[in-house]
This record gives structure tokens, C-alpha cells and sequence, in this order.
């Protein structure tokens, strides 16, 4: 099984619970309607990973979300995400009323930074940014995000159990695309527009 870091200590998620569609902006660049209802998918824990890597048999993008531990049905830590997806196999996918996972639940395309403590008082000033070879490529805020954690979390839990450990990835802002092997990534998440996670990745 794999595993994520929080204080030091390794922690295994059952599961990645991931939020599609929560940013107008990435809505509106991927050519999309706005969803009705909340869009929840999951990537099992094959899925985790600490490394980056690309796929080369496929036209991979970058999702950078801010990602959250659940402990006990609540936000306990965060962490910076990236919620890798096969586009032209989503799209095909898409196309023709399929499920995602063939695009989204692949070995090793969730990838996460170490995570942290957070409060609840402090969720509502996360903001997170990805620069890609020194370009800064996403940047998203807490109040660009079209449904809040609290909110995603509680609908969640109203038709599936967070087990402790499980991982929610809330969505990703604007500016998705390809990346190359060698390319140098830069996550960082921020609280009060001070850096608190910042993490780098060469692409393997």
C-alpha cells in the first residue's frame, strides 16, 4: 500500500476522493458546462505517489489541487496535489458517457506533496500555485473555488465513508496542460499569501 507523509509520520489512504468541474475559470478553458451537482470521483491507492512521473503513451496533463487529510470526518492537514489525467482518453471517455478511470485512477497520478496541519479558521485564506521550469503556470485561491471544502467534504460523507487517512482533492484552478519528462515543478500552498508547503519534482 502507499503512502503520504503528515508530521513526519507515513499514513495510507484508503482512497483519493477528487472533485471535478469546482473552478469557473478551468471550466470554461476545457470548453465545459457548469455542473448541476457536485462532481466527486475517486483514484484508489495504487494511485499515490510521492515521484512525478510522465506517461508517455498518452497526452498527460497537470492538475494542480489543494489536497486535504481527513481524520475523524474532519480536515485535519493539507497538502499540495496534482491530479494527473490522460486527456484525450478522458475526452474519448467523456464523448461517449463512459466512466473516468481509465484517464484519472492510473498508478501513481496522484501525487502529493507532504502535508500539514490546518485549522478550520485557516481554510478560508488557502491559496495554491505551480510553476512549471520557473513559469508560473496555476494559481487558484479558496474563494475561486465554486463549492468550499466544508461543503465538498459534507456531501461526500452523506453517501460514502471518509476513512481516516482518506485524501480529498478539491479541484484545479485554471491553466492545465502537457508536460514533458525533465521538466522541473514547483507546488507551493499558501496560507495568508505566505508560502507554507513548497515542494519541487523533476519529472521522471
Amino acid at each position: 500500500m502507499n503512502n503520504i507523509i503528515f508530521n513526519n509520520n507515513k499514513i495510507t489512504p484508503s482512497k483519493v476522493v477528487c472533485i471535478g468541474k469546482n473552478y469557473l475559470d478551468h471550466i470554461k478553458e476545457l470548453k465545459g458546462e457548469i455542473p448541476s451537482n457536485i462532481v466527486i470521483f475517486n483514484k484508489p491507492n495504487s494511485s499515490v505517489s510521492s515521484d512525478l512521473y510522465h506517461f508517455e503513451t498518452s497526452e498527460c496533463h497537470h492538475e494542480a489541487e489543494v489536497s486535504f487529510l481527513i481524520m475523524n470526518n474532519q480536515i485535519k492537514a493539507v497538502a499540495f496535489g496534482l491530479d494527473l489525467t490522460k486527456r484525450a482518453i478522458q475526452r474519448e471517455l467523456k464523448s461517449k458517457g463512459l466512466p473516468w478511470e481509465r484517464a484519472k485512477a492510473f498508478d501513481k497520478s496522484a501525487v502529493f506533496s507532504e502535508f500539514i496541519d490546518i485549522s478550520e479558521n485557516d481554510i478560508k485564506n488557502i491559496g495554491i500555485e505551480l510553476y512549471i521550469n520557473g513559469n508560473l503556470k496555476q494559481k487558484g485561491h479558496y474563494n475561486q473555488m465554486i463549492n468550499k471544502p466544508q461543503k465538498l467534504l459534507s456531501e461526500i460523507k452523506s453517501f460514502m465513508t471518509m476513512e481516516n487517512g482518506d485524501i480529498l482533492m478539491t479541484g484545479t484552478p485554471k491553466g492545465v496542460g502537457e508536460f514533458k519528462k525533465g521538466d522541473i515543478f514547483l507546488g507551493r500552498i499558501l496560507l495568508n499569501e505566505k508560502i507554507v508547503i513548497e515542494k519541487e519534482w523533476v519529472v521522471k
